[in-house]
């Protein structure tokens, strides 16, 4: 027998070093994934434009005539009054 028999205890708890260091390993990657996904927000900032806004640059911009573009705006004021 060589050896005063500590060898055997460390090399059979050898095999828990690489577990953790794998453990740590993908838990880092988890941790840093779920940070930057919550440091990006949501996925569009602008807002949404109003149904009203949409139509009066339409008008502005020549695709629609003055008595569309009332009769659309008469119609979403008219839905608004509704809800």
């Amino acid at each position: 027998m060589i050896g005063n028999g500590a060898g055997g205890w460390l090399m059979g708890g050898m095999w828990l070093f690489p577990i953790l260091f794998w453990i740590l390993i993908i838990t880092g990657v988890v941790l840093i994934i779920r940070w930057l996904a919550a440091r990006e927000g949501p996925v569009s900032t602008v807002p949404a434009e109003s149904p009203l806004n949409i139509v009066k640059m339409r008008y502005a911009k020549g695709e629609i005539d003055k008595q569309t573009f009332e009769t659309i705006k008469q119609d979403i004021e008219g839905s608004d009054h509704e809800k």
